[in-house]
């Protein structure tokens, strides 16, 4: 799956997608996806990226007390 980051827009390619769905874990592993070559995963925070068409991600999937918060 692909998200986009929120500060340039810069596609990351999202490695696991249990914590990305899990509102308990803030941070996900994912790779850019710039350039022709694979760059190294590293961690993204779940509230800096955004659906590729700038969707921001369901609040279930980041705030722990949803639907009760």
């Amino acid at each position: 799956m692909f998200l986009k980051t929120k500060q340039d827009g810069s596609l990351v390619e999202v490695i696991n997608l249990a914590p990305l769905v899990d509102p308990f874990v803030r941070h996900l592993e994912g790779r850019l996806h710039a350039g022709e070559e694979l760059q190294e995963p590293e961690q993204f925070a779940k509230a800096e990226l955004l659906f590729p068409s700038g969707e921001p991600l369901p609040r279930c999937w980041m705030d722990p007390a949803y639907p009760h918060g």
